[in-house]
């Protein structure tokens, strides 16, 4: 629509992440050469977090594109694979088997430990070539504890001189969290490099949005005001993906009008037809960021102080201010009279959840207790369901419930995550059945 009148040769805000597009901010800048740097020196592993939205995808492709020929590649950017799957999908980026191979099931009945032993071998094939091997995992904060382990074990493939396959985990914030539960001990003493992307500050919310439309082709065509990168920035939080959306439709703005200059109403106007949130200042996000910990500090509280009633105002004076930004907010229209809470059941045929709360309904401060409860849980990148149990003579009681399981291991990994968040939250996995019909 807007490119052929703008002149574009393609859209300039589209939210694949193009290589070609990535702009180099001062924090991408310095991620793009640690990484660079940390390939060349086979430094073991390296992790690369950001909040939503950052361009952590789009970086993994733009050093993809630099790395020369005598480094062989894999990039997974699905991270719900079982360990078998997960090395077939590496042993496949790296040419060891074939898609038709794969398609036509001849590895269906290879062990794992024959899978590790056809990766090594294709690892030590690339010493005399003076060739080198990356695996890059995207979303790494979505991997399951055993398959992080797994990815650990990969990490020992050695010789006696040096090791054979650099690991690139790249992930949202919680992967940090993640990387020193307990469990993981072993696999964060080796991460060599740790760099976090930060948002685009003002200045670099102009240069990326002006890089952008001279790499479509159109920046002679259409400009945005100073005003109008205000607002942008402001809208945004400097986060690139909600740039891209905000742009985007702001052009479309300017095209139904004529317009070759992009104005602040029609950036704010574009922000009012996407729903996004209220920005968050600098100082809610630093707040949101630390929700984990405060949640955990109000769990310690709440141990000290005792009762359920205890339990509804801890989370409300701990919780509700420290996830007030987050951008996961529950629907109004979600909302159940009693309670306050989001009214979201468990799916049929679900086996296994984790129970992360439970408020009687004849307390005036569960619904509050509840909601905040909620935010920090869906900030922190979990599914919230809910039941409301009858128990007789102990009254009705709201339970907030974490995921819905068929695997055991699944429900217990984020649980253990929970409960090292918030030590004290007493998260366990339960049976469905028992979620919704016995005591809390």
């Amino acid at each position: 629509m807007y490119e052929e009148y703008y002149g574009f040769a393609e859209k300039p805000f589209s939210l694949t992440p193009d290589p070609k597009y990535l702009y180099r901010s001062e924090s991408h800048a310095n991620a793009f050469d640690l990484l660079q740097y940390a390939i060349r020196r086979r430094e073991g592993f390296v992790v690369v977090t950001g909040d939503i939205g950052t361009g952590k995808t789009t970086l993994c492709r733009a050093l993809l594109e630099q790395i020369d020929r005598t480094t062989f590649t894999a990039l997974v950017l699905n991270p719900f694979l079982s360990e078998e799957d997960l090395l077939k999908r590496i042993l496949l980026d790296f040419g060891v088997i074939s898609r038709e191979e794969v398609k036509a099931g001849a590895l269906a009945g290879v062990s794992k430990h024959e899978l590790v032993d056809a990766l090594y071998d294709f690892l030590l094939g690339l010493i005399p070539l003076k060739a080198s091997a990356v695996l890059i995992i995207d979303e790494a904060q979505n991997l399951p504890l055993h398959i992080l382990e797994q990815i650990r074990i990969l990490s020992n493939l050695e010789t006696d001189k040096e090791k054979l396959l650099q690991i690139i985990l790249v992930g949202q914030l919680n992967l940090q969290t993640t990387l020193r539960l307990p469990a993981m001990r072993q696999l964060d003493q080796r991460v060599s490099i740790r760099y976090e992307l930060k948002p685009l500050d003002r200045e670099a919310v102009s240069a990326y949005v002006s890089h952008r439309l001279m790499i479509a082709g159109g920046a002679s065509s259409v400009s945005f005001t100073a005003k109008a990168f205000e607002e942008v920035h402001r809208l945004s939080g400097g986060i690139p993906r909600l740039i891209n959306l905000l742009c985007d439709r702001a052009l479309l703005a300017g095209f139904s009008v004529r317009a070759r200059y992009i104005t602040p109403d029609m950036i704010v106007h574009a922000a009012q037809n996407l729903d996004l949130p209220a920005p968050a200042s600098a100082g809610d996000v630093w707040q949101r960021r630390r929700a984990p910990l405060l949640a955990g500090a109000a769990a310690t509280l709440l141990a000290a102080v005792g009762g359920v009633a205890a339990t509804a105002y801890v989370y409300q004076r701990f919780a509700t201010d420290t996830v007030q930004a987050s951008t996961q907010r529950v629907a109004v229209d979600r909302v159940l009279p009693s309670t306050g809470a989001p009214h979201r059941q468990l799916p049929d045929g679900v086996g296994l959840t984790v129970l992360a709360g439970s408020f009687p309904l004849t307390d005036p401060a569960t619904g509050a207790a509840v909601r905040s409860l909620t935010e920090w849980l869906e900030a922190s990148g979990y599914r919230v369901y809910y039941a409301e149990v009858d128990l007789g003579s102990r009254g009705r009681w709201q339970r907030v419930l974490v995921g819905a399981y068929t695997e055991v291991e699944m429900a217990r990994d984020d649980a253990i995550r929970l409960n090292s968040a918030a030590p004290n939250l007493g998260a366990r996995v339960v049976t469905a059945e028992f979620a919704t019909g016995t005591a809390p």
